[in-house]
């Protein structure tokens, strides 16, 4: 299920432009338009929803797929040696600004100290 107002259902759905880097079944990667690394991608689940609170048993497959897929595009990118971030926020607290399920990943430079 999608939502006509959210701005990742419509790039999901080819209705905005945007450079995809992988699409399948479950998830879509595209590149940030404001990409804060030299590799910054967005994936998200084709299935609408807020964010993690919204997580049930019945769509956590969508997060499996996330999880393998951005693994995928690590090794694509050339990541997977020098380290790459994975990074979801849930909330506008969180700085959460789309509120559709989403994920950032994030390489190819060091990305500096700690998180937390």
């Amino acid at each position: 299920m999608s939502d006509p107002n959210c701005i990742f259902c419509k790039i999901a759905a080819k209705q905005i432009p945007s450079t995809i880097v992988h699409e399948d079944e479950h998830v879509v990667a595209f590149k940030d338009i404001a990409p804060q690394a030299p590799v910054h991608l967005i994936i998200i689940p084709r299935e609408h929803f807020a964010g993690l609170n919204e997580l049930t048993e019945t769509n956590a497959v969508a997060l499996s797929r996330v999880g393998l897929v951005a693994k995928s595009l690590a090794e694509r990118f050339g990541l997977e040696k020098s380290g790459w971030r994975l990074v979801a926020n849930c909330g506008s607290d969180a700085g959460q600004t789309v509120f559709h399920l989403h994920f950032h990943l994030l390489g190819g430079a060091p990305m500096g100290g700690r998180m937390v």
